[in-house]
């Protein structure tokens, strides 16, 4: 089992009546060769809240976090980090405004950004020659000076992923033996590792049973309640999303279609509208979660 998320030394759980935007896209254009995929989105993402971005296939939500995670050129907007939300007649929740303490991520160096933001994606490939813990201690690399070797701090930081993502007991197990869940836990461990306050999560679902996956949204939940950590979350699986999520985006053709709570983002009409698919949305009355059942041409 995955254990509670460590709290790491001064961090502490973000004020949830103080809504700090730790890292906001504006107005965003992102192409691919020529063609654009991603049409003027603005997204916020906040201290103790998780922002999940679902859509069909091709909507642009990869896209979308790549950008965020400074992987994916913008072509017309920027990205800043540690940007208040305005709290005047104005404001609306979720959307940024100007204010104290704003950066543009662009400015940052590599190291800079590193040590705020992290990205899980979903591409990483399984490095040959090296163990678990080696692994993990990549996520320290934007802590490192010069050819020094790993500190205490990092050390401690490596073994709490590991902990968490339950992979510690395969410390010394080379990757190359793993199967794609356990690597896909180990790459997890490692972006943890790294220590951020925003975590962005591409599909980090995929290639996990049953089990890890709920463990993984358990563990989203533990960044996001326990630690104040801002995170970003992009899944194919509107169950899943619905419940992990504080605010979803749905997305649709590079455009957002809906943003809400799950509640209001997956009504049975929206989805409809974007994935060409009639559904059946209820609440359950045990748990009081959305139920999300596609109508398909052979009922059961």
């Amino acid at each position: 089992m995955f254990t509670s998320l460590f709290r790491p030394a001064g961090r502490a759980a973000a004020d949830p009546a103080t809504p700090v935007a730790a890292l906001d896209g504006h107005d965003l254009v992102l192409r691919y060769a020529g063609t654009t995929v991603v049409h003027g989105v603005s997204i916020a993402l906040e201290p103790g809240r998780a922002t999940a971005l679902v859509g069909p296939n091709g909507s642009g939500k990869s896209t979308l976090l790549r950008a965020l995670s400074r992987l994916h050129r913008i072509d017309d907007g920027r990205i800043t980090l540690g940007r208040a939300t305005g709290d005047g007649a104005d404001a609306r929740p979720g959307v940024a405004t100007d204010g104290p303490g704003v950066r543009d991520a662009a400015l940052l160096s590599a190291r800079q950004f590193a040590r705020e933001v992290t990205l899980f994606s979903q591409s990483r490939p399984a490095p040959q020659g090296l163990t678990v813990t080696e692994v993990v201690a990549f996520g320290r690399h934007p802590y490192r000076r010069g050819f020094a070797g790993p500190s205490a701090e990092d050390r401690a930081a490596v073994d709490r992923a590991m902990g968490v993502t339950g992979v510690r007991d395969m410390a010394d197990r080379p990757v190359g033996e793993l199967s794609g869940g356990e690597m896909q836990r180990v790459w997890l461990a490692a972006c943890l590792a790294q220590d951020t306050g925003v975590v962005l999560l591409d599909e980090p679902t995929n290639h996990l049973d049953l089990r890890y996956q709920v463990e993984t949204l358990d563990l989203v939940r533990d960044l996001v309640e326990d630690h104040g950590i801002a995170v970003g979350i992009v899944l194919h699986d509107l169950d899943q999303a619905s419940r992990v999520a504080d605010t979803l985006v749905l997305m649709h053709a590079g455009r957002v279609h809906a943003t809400g709570t799950p509640a209001e983002v997956l009504t049975a009409e929206h989805i409809r509208e974007v994935y060409d698919i009639g559904v059946e949305v209820g609440v359950d009355p045990r748990t009081g979660r959305l139920r999300i059942d596609p109508i398909g041409r052979h009922p059961v």
